[in-house]
């Protein structure tokens, strides 16, 4: 039997070292591998290209990663709510690659499919499609993107079993589905990790094939980036 299990987020992120690039699944707060991040806080790597939707807000999840410079290069498509990223993109101290939202997804998917680079019309006559290869597809421009390429890919999910098979709930699959098995190296974080066979094939949104780690998550503090709610009558 397959068994991808690890015990501890410490087990799960050895070999991550400096100067590597990571995707980081989740969009704003919504799904990101909250333990795996606050260990690479403690791990101080640093020097680390982080591919993710957003960095959040300042003060968890992938902000912590920048309050610590511990990024060197961010690849997202927009600043979000963090105003520490904003400012590190502003005064120069941070690289910073905006890429658009669908195009930072299929990136992601291609590298999980194995596909080297896609045409897309996004970003055409942009900043974003300088010194890439334009194309003429149905009387439309297209830009060559190339698929991303990872050392690692941290994920994060509902539910898991040994073998790695992992299941999303609601939004949080957002970028969690199209980066696991994106990289060298995938390591899902779950909420809850049960036997393998445990879970209904039917309801598996991610199979085993694609993840190398899996480990069960302490706690999950789950932030709401904004909260509005109705006043009462």
């Amino acid at each position: 039997m397959i068994n991808k299990k690890v015990n501890t987020v410490q087990e799960a992120l050895q070999g991550v070292e400096d100067n590597m690039t990571i995707m980081l699944g989740g969009f704003g707060l919504c799904g990101i591998p909250e333990n795996a991040i606050a260990e690479l806080v403690i791990k101080a790597t640093t020097n680390l290209t982080c591919i993710s939707n957003n960095a959040g807000v300042d003060d968890f999840g992938l902000g912590l990663l920048l309050q610590k410079r511990q990024i060197k290069k961010m690849i997202s498509s927009y600043v979000g709510e963090n105003a520490e990223f904003e400012r590190q993109m502003l005064s120069g101290e941070l690289d910073v690659e905006l890429t658009p939202q669908g195009t930072l997804a299929e990136k992601c998917r291609a590298a999980q499919a194995g596909i080297p680079a896609f045409f897309t019309p996004a970003g055409y006559g942009t900043e974003v499609a300088e010194g890439k290869e334009v194309r003429e597809f149905n009387g439309k421009m297209h830009i060559m993107e190339l698929a991303y390429k990872a050392d690692f890919a941290i994920v994060k999910a509902w539910k898991g079993d040994e073998a790695g098979n992992l299941i999303f709930k609601g939004t949080a699959r957002n970028f969690n589905a199209c980066m696991a098995g994106a990289a060298k190296i995938t390591i899902a974080e779950v909420e809850e990790l049960l036997p393998a066979g445990s879970l209904d094939p039917n309801e598996i949104h991610i199979p085993g094939i694609m993840v190398q780690r899996i480990f069960q998550g302490e706690k999950f503090e789950k932030r709401i980036e904004q909260r509005t709610v109705r006043k009462k009558n």
